[in-house]
């Protein structure tokens, strides 16, 4: 099993910098995919950066750029480092695991019942 606690989240003003991170439990040894995720209000759940075990990213493209996700594994913590925050970035930042690294693709991510999520946390651009 895998627990995930994401805190940073806040309000920013827009043009802000804001950075999120992710503290992470893993019961397994070795490493394993994990990812942000992100849903604004009355909206779907939609995929910001998925951090392979080789630290390579895949961003959305329209997110790329502007934010940046790493991981480190000796602190157990992922992070999103977001920066020139819009209020169209508002909503629950989300952060996920895939132990068996399965997909690049947000779209399985959302849909698979085999990863882990945190419960979120919430950033506020005005």
């Amino acid at each position: 099993d895998v627990q995930l606690v994401e805190s940073g989240g806040g309000s920013v003003q827009a043009g802000g910098n804001l950075t999120l991170s992710c503290l992470f439990q893993n019961r397994r040894a070795g490493s394993f995919c994990m990812g942000w995720f992100r849903q604004a209000p009355g909206k779907e759940r939609e995929g910001v950066g998925i951090i392979d075990n080789a630290y390579k990213v895949y961003y959305a493209p329209t997110l790329e750029g502007r934010f940046t996700v790493s991981k480190d594994n000796a602190k157990k913590t992922l992070y999103l480092q977001m920066n020139e925050l819009e209020p169209g970035d508002t909503g629950v930042y989300t952060c996920a695991a895939d132990l068996t690294c399965s997909s690049f693709e947000f779209g399985w991510w959302l849909a698979s019942s085999r990863n882990y999520w945190g419960r979120g946390t919430q950033v506020t651009v005005s």
